[in-house]
């Protein structure tokens, strides 16, 4: 009889202990996103509960109360270069975003509590930015609480927040072009002299033309079977209103390509100096 009992009760222990290492779905997710922008990235984390049929906002998510955006721990997002958020300027680092819904205007808070669970711990002290954006309507529901990036361009993009049948979208700012001047003025003092990049800088983002055409025609004379930067040039000089020096950069461009058996720059080439006409 006691060999029985012990063996019952060996039997139930395992059970217990199989039973202790189920592993079932966590009921909000986490996600991490990591966006490149700019010359650095974005790097988000948050929890993402369902809806299962609730009401959202001014329910589940009161209004006017201080929202951890998501579940579980607080959201956060981290900067390795510095942006502009709202016009705000906001530093390398990493932040706690916290939210105040409300049915007008979400305020959106980003605060230095990192190691708060929720918003437990918020100290309105340790705030880095405070500003409001308007919601607006979602045309489909959303099911799962969901933060992305859209609209991704090398100098803004938007975090979209959404949920339910409302999003709240947030602009940032890349804010690099200082750092890749001081970069490019650095570099030029070297032997390797980085023209080609210069020009791309000046003509895209520093609208500075005259010199982006002094640096690409630097740039072709280290490299003249660059059929890209002959095209490139041509572009530049379209731009600044020499309509026969475009023309022949990218007639050059046009052989160059040709020779290199490059169909896609053939047809950049011939469809720029049917523009031209």
């Amino acid at each position: 009889m006691k060999k029985i009992l012990l063996s019952a009760l060996a039997i139930t222990g395992f059970a217990l202990a199989g039973a202790a290492q189920v592993k079932m779905p966590a009921p909000s997710p986490t996600q991490t996103v990591k966006q490149d922008f700019g010359i650095g990235t974005i790097t988000l984390t948050y929890s993402r509960p369902a809806a299962k049929g609730r009401k959202i906002y001014g329910d589940l998510v009161p209004y006017n109360k201080l929202w951890r955006t998501g579940a579980n721990a607080a959201t956060s997002i981290t900067f390795s270069e510095p942006v502009e958020i709202n016009g705000k300027k906001i530093d390398t680092g990493s932040y706690v975003i916290y939210t105040i819904p409300n049915v007008d205007a979400w305020e959106i808070i980003l605060n230095k509590g990192l190691n708060n669970w929720g918003t437990d711990g918020y100290k309105e002290s340790e705030d880095v930015a405070r500003f409001k954006i308007a919601p607006a309507k979602s045309k489909n529901y959303i099911e799962s609480f969901t933060m992305e990036f859209a609209d991704v361009t090398p100098t803004a993009c938007v975090l979209e927040i959404k949920w339910e049948k409302t999003a709240v979208n947030i602009p940032i700012m890349a804010n690099f072009k200082d750092k890749v001047r001081a970069s490019i003025n650095a570099a030029m003092q070297t032997d390797k002299k980085p023209y080609w990049q210069a020009a791309q800088f000046y003509n895209e983002y520093d609208n500075n033309l005259p010199l982006a055409l002094d640096n690409v025609t630097k740039a072709i004379e280290g490299n003249d079977k660059a059929y890209w930067m002959w095209i490139y040039k041509a572009k530049i000089q379209k731009a600044m209103g020499d309509k026969e020096g475009a023309i022949s950069s990218s007639k050059k461009s046009l052989e160059l390509a040709t020779e290199a058996k490059n169909d896609d720059y053939v047809k950049i080439n011939k469809d720029f100096l049917k523009s031209l006409k």
